[in-house]
């Protein structure tokens, strides 16, 4: 079968997943990834993992940018933790912008690798570069930014009826 699967790939794709989910569930319910929350907490342990877990995986026999997405998603999760400490009175709205940035950049290579596995018999993509994965990867900044700008607007709004 040519898209398998290491039992190290299947473990970080699950946690992936979960935390992908976590993180939706948190903008849901919250508005956005607050570190301090719950499922904020939640997010941070299942991305770290999955950083971890993806370092040592090399699909291709060397590092890829999959590789040092995980190392800038570790980073932007040290300043959304730290935002408040390091921003002061800005902290609040680098918090928001950091952790929204761990998932957008969490999904590029989610996409990437769904695309160019799946269908099994048939990949909608061959590699990164493809048409499919340009396309979703375009939709997905968008996504990101409108969800960011919504974040933030909101943030203001809440601080101004404080």
């Amino acid at each position: 079968m040519p898209n398998h699967l290491s039992i190290l790939g299947i473990i970080h794709t699950a946690i992936s997943i979960i935390a992908i989910l976590i993180a939706l569930y948190a903008l849901f319910k919250e508005g956005r990834i607050n570190p301090k929350s719950n499922p904020g907490k939640l997010y941070i342990l299942f991305t770290v993992v999955t950083c971890i877990t993806g370092l040592p995986i090399m699909r291709f026999g060397h590092p890829t940018p999959g590789h040092y997405l995980a190392i800038i998603i570790f980073v932007l999760l040290l300043v959304g933790i730290y935002a408040g400490r390091i921003f002061g009175k800005a902290g609040d709205y680098v918090q928001v912008i950091a952790m929204s940035t761990t998932v957008f950049l969490s999904f590029i290579p989610a996409i990437v690798e769904t695309l160019t596995r799946l269908p099994i018999a048939h990949p909608l993509a061959a590699g990164p570069a493809d048409p499919p994965v340009k396309e979703v990867q375009f939709v997905l900044i968008a996504l990101f930014l409108a969800g960011v700008i919504y974040q933030l607007i909101k943030l203001k709004r809440a601080k101004k009826a404080v």
